[in-house]
């Protein structure tokens, strides 16, 4: 329920919606976090719209397989176009990276890891500044990838993710699917919660914390992945 009718307050103006912003920062003492500079939106936007032309290519490429004859050639011409888009968009965000030393040196560390590619590093840089900044704890909760107890009275539910970054989240599947395959510590990680019983998308999850608690380490202490598994 929104604040102002959980107050009672149903009408609705600028000076009524300043009144219970107020009241609510005041009795829940949000913590400040700073606005993204316009180099970070830039990238951010870059990977929304990168986002949006892969949904489009699976739809496009989902209706070819039903489409006659005259309606495919039109798909495919478009499908075409989209891939090119989709390229132009790729080095974009190649180029916006390695514009800046500091995003360059993080994309650096976060890539040393096998299994983490440039769209999962592209996403941490645009959409997770505090990536290496907070405890490992804290930044599963923003992500969204801490189980959360779900209870009520004497029923005890099964505990599930919600809410976080939804494409952090997403890329991080993503990358997690490889870096079981390819990474030594999460295959290991992912065998032993397979053989005790943890169901696959349970596994999934923790093995995508802890690919999280990984790279947060390493951007952290600036360690790449060499020297991290080591110690």
């Amino acid at each position: 329920m929104p604040p102002g009718k959980a107050r009672g307050r149903l009408a609705k103006t600028d000076t009524l919606d300043a009144q219970v912003l107020a009241h609510f920062a005041e009795a829940v003492h949000p913590e400040p976090r700073p606005l993204s500079d316009e180099a970070t939106q830039q990238l951010a936007a870059l990977l929304e719209r990168r986002a949006q032309v892969v949904g489009m290519l699976t739809a496009e490429k989902n209706r070819r397989q039903q489409a006659m004859a005259r309606v495919r050639a039109l798909i495919e011409a478009h499908i075409a176009w989209l891939e090119a888009a989709l390229d132009d968009l790729n080095q974009d965000l190649d180029q916006a990276v390695h514009a800046s030393p500091l995003w360059r040196e993080r994309d650096d560390l976060l890539r040393s890891v096998p299994g983490v590619g440039p769209i999962l590093s592209f996403t941490l840089l645009a959409d997770l500044p505090e990536l290496g900044t907070l405890s490992h704890k804290q930044l599963a909760a923003l992500v969204g990838v801490a189980p959360l107890n779900r209870d009520s009275g004497f029923s005890r539910g099964k505990r599930v993710i919600w809410g976080g970054r939804a494409r952090v989240r997403s890329a991080l599947s993503m990358s997690a699917l490889s870096a079981v395959r390819y990474t030594p510590v999460l295959r290991a990680f992912w065998t032993r919660l397979r053989e005790q019983g943890k169901p696959p998308k349970v596994a999934l999850v923790a093995c995508m914390h802890k690919l999280l608690t990984i790279l947060n380490a390493m951007l952290k202490h600036h360690t790449p992945w060499q020297l991290a598994r080591v110690a």
